[in-house]
């Protein structure tokens, strides 16, 4: 069965990362992320998986009844939490989904601590005939 699990962080953060997190924990948290990812993809489990630009990049579009839809450019000031990646997965169990899950949570953080994040679990659906 396929999910989308996702990762989000909170607006606040996604700005401090480069103010509190050294470029050595960057670097070690961005090749746990590489890691996962290549052991997703030789266990053909991995569909895609991508980190997502900042808050500052974020646009929102919405259509309009009278044709003049409304684009919303970043960063916006309400944001709480942002989408900070994704990954595509293609599981045989529940357990295994659960156990990719918590690896995306514990991924290191400053001092290598694992930042416990909250990660969304979405099962893939199928169109109605």
């Amino acid at each position: 069965m396929k999910y989308m699990l996702l990762m989000h962080s909170n607006k606040q953060g996604w700005d401090d990362m480069p103010k509190t997190w050294s470029q050595d924990d960057i670097k070690v948290m961005v090749e746990y992320m590489h890691d996962l990812n290549r052991e997703l993809q030789a266990a053909g489990e991995l569909v895609e998986a991508r980190g997502l630009e900042g808050p500052d990049k974020m646009r929102t579009y919405q259509a309009q009844p009278d044709g003049e839809p409304i684009i919303t450019d970043g960063p916006f000031s309400e944001t709480k939490e942002v989408l900070a990646g994704y990954w595509v997965v293609d599981v045989a169990t529940d357990e295994r989904l659960l156990e990719i899950a918590d690896r995306i949570s514990v991924c290191p953080g400053p001092g290598g601590r694992p930042v416990n994040q909250a990660v969304e679990i979405h099962p893939q659906g199928v169109a109605p005939a």
